[in-house]
């Protein structure tokens, strides 16, 4: 049997297979399924023709526009059947059109997504990616299998993001853009294919960073990409000057860290 809360509010157009969790106070419109395995939060909101399938678990206050199908099967030619799980934190946004899927048993078997998150028309995540918080991803933006986004990321209309590739806190990427390696934290990538045009100072900016602290990350960028050496030496080179200016850490972090892909650069778009 399913577990509906009194408070649900239910279209009688609307199909909740047994075993499906609705929480307090949500709002179902007409047309939409939500599948014997979902767990939806309370508060949320699905306005018409909503599919939720899969090993599905949703936060509180989540709202999705007709056609998004969350939850489905990964688009893997290795996926067997196996049950693996989609997560989503609180306060998502699913506009029209949006799709989401579930894990590969080969991925971990997971993919999750944060909370207040904004997904525009037609974008989708696909198996085993990890999104952080406060990500806008724009109309038509297409996410492979096993894409990490970090926090604050803005993802212009129509992008593409190449399997394994991570994308680094507060990053811009600019529309129709192709990403096919990762992109630092702060970084602003334009381009198909893509090449990093340097930092995302306006989101810098609006996101309360000092001044001086901007020209700090600044120094350091230019020590990264335009240093003697290749770009991971020239940043184990110059780390040391940048510890007591976090925001630099991250690039510096995120650098050091182990990856699948090669690092986005103003050099012809790799590093």
């Amino acid at each position: 049997m399913s577990k509906i809360a009194a408070s649900a509010r239910i279209h009688p157009f609307a199909v909740i297979e047994d075993g499906a969790v609705i929480g307090e106070d949500c709002v179902i419109g007409p047309f939409c399924h939500i599948g014997p395995k979902v767990v939806l939060g309370a508060g949320a909101k699905l306005i018409s023709h909503v599919t939720l399938l899969g090993r599905t678990d949703i936060g509180s206050g989540c709202t999705f526009f007709p056609n998004a199908v969350v939850g489905a099967d990964p688009q893997s030619i290795h996926h067997a059947g196996e049950e693996t799980t989609l997560t989503v934190g609180d306060n998502c946004t699913f506009r029209e059109g949006v799709t989401a899927n579930t894990g590969t048993v080969g991925g971990g078997g997971k993919t999750v997504i944060g909370s207040n998150n904004l997904f525009l028309a037609n974008s989708h995540i696909a198996h085993d990616c990890i999104l952080g918080n406060h990500i806008i991803m724009s109309n038509s933006v297409n996410l492979a299998g096993h894409v990490v986004v970090e926090d604050r990321v803005i993802l212009g209309g129509g992008c593409a993001v190449h399997q394994f590739t991570r994308i680094g806190y507060q990053a811009f990427i600019g529309g129709l853009s192709a990403v096919s390696y990762d992109v630092i934290p702060y970084g602003m990538l334009n381009g198909n294919p893509g090449v990093l045009g340097g930092l995302n100072v306006v989101g810098m900016t609006r996101a309360g960073i000092e001044r001086a602290v901007i020209h700090t990350v600044r120094r350091a960028f230019k020590g990264i990409f335009e240093g003697p050496e290749a770009v991971r030496a020239n940043a184990a080179a110059i780390r040391d000057q940048y510890l007591d200016c976090p925001e630099a850490m991250r690039i510096f972090d995120f650098i050091a860290a182990e990856s699948d892909r090669a690092l986005s650069s103003p050099n012809r778009g790799k590093a």
